[in-house]
């Protein structure tokens, strides 16, 4: 069977759908969170159904929150949740798969213990007094048992800062991510999901190991900064500070290229940045605002031989001066 709406069952597609619906409106217990997942090993076709039904709120996802606002608004809860599982539906059984592909999921917002919206950052402090910062889009479960401190990274990027344990037998603290295990040595860093399963781990304090799933261990110090996937460590280089200054709202670039400027940008805003192609290699240097990234485009202009054209709040592309 391809991967087409004809060969899903249309039965499936309805429970995926549903389920959808519990993670977006409710709160699920921890019974239903269990249900969720046998639901979803019962076969193929479940997961299937299932990996379509979170591309299509991928698109849900992208849209922007104004869009429709003062008509929902007017809607109860119960009416809310019927008009969107009857648009769910509907994109489910039209649209065609390859019109839904997703690189990172929505429905692992959903699923996690704390999760942060486009241009938020979250900052709570773990059981055992750790601190912890999700930036942007970002999504993470938090597990501390007798044995071990671990946080699973589902999306986006986090800040520690550990504490040492009050137990008799110090326990180990974990992030762990799809591509491997980083161990913290009492120490502060960020991890953060790049491209797939690409992550970069940055320390400002003391050290931590990075353990692939399938590579050496390597350890990296303070000041430094690596990227792992499944297979491997790079070579560890010097921090760069556009790792380190998010949590305070700011993108100290120093040298950086424009569309890497703006990629970072795009991470902080809804919608369509970018630049035409003439002007992509231009160094940027200086301090910008993430917390207002229409300030940090205005810095820009000011600084660069280049113009910003606005089509519409969630389309802003920069061109060169006339």
């Amino acid at each position: 069977m391809s991967s087409s709406t004809g060969t899903i069952q249309h039965d499936l597609l309805k429970e995926a759908a549903n389920w959808a619906m519990t993670f977006q409106y409710d709160t699920p217990s921890d019974s239903e969170r269990q249900a969720f997942e046998q639901w979803r090993q019962k076969s193929s076709a479940h997961e299937e159904a299932w990996t379509r039904t979170q591309a299509v709120f991928h698109v849900f996802d992208q849209l922007p929150a104004e869009i429709g606002k003062d008509a929902v608004e007017k809607l109860d809860r119960r009416h809310k949740r019927r008009h969107t599982l009857r648009m769910l539906g509907t994109l489910l059984f039209a649209a065609p798969l390859g019109m839904l592909a997703v690189s990172q999921a929505p429905w692992r917002r959903w699923t996690a213990d704390v999760a942060t919206g486009t241009g938020e950052r979250k900052p709570l402090v773990l059981p055992d007094g750790s601190q912890l910062v999700l930036n942007t889009r970002s999504a993470v479960n938090i597990a501390q048992s007798q044995t071990e401190r671990r946080l699973h990274l589902l999306a986006g990027e986090i800040l520690v800062t550990t504490q040492p344990d009050s137990f008799a037998v110090p326990r180990p603290f974990l992030v762990d991510t799809s591509a491997g295990l980083v161990r913290a040595l009492g120490t502060r860093f960020s991890v953060r999901q790049l491209d797939g399963d690409m992550f970069r781990v940055a320390v400002l304090e003391h050290a931590v190991e990075v353990r692939p799933l399938a590579g050496s261990s390597r350890r990296v110090q303070a000041g430094e900064q690596a990227d792992f996937d499944i297979r491997g460590v790079s070579t560890p280089r010097p921090l760069q500070d556009a790792d380190v200054f998010w949590e305070q709202g700011i993108l100290l670039a120093k040298d950086m290229r424009l569309e890497d400027v703006l990629a970072e940008l795009g991470r902080y805003r809804s919608g369509v940045l970018r630049c035409d192609p003439t002007l992509s290699q231009l160094r940027v240097s200086g301090a910008l605002s993430l917390k207002d990234t229409d300030a940090a485009l205005a810095s820009l202009a000011e600084s660069l031989p280049l113009r910003i054209v606005t089509y519409s709040s969630y389309w802003v592309e920069l061109v060169p001066q006339p």
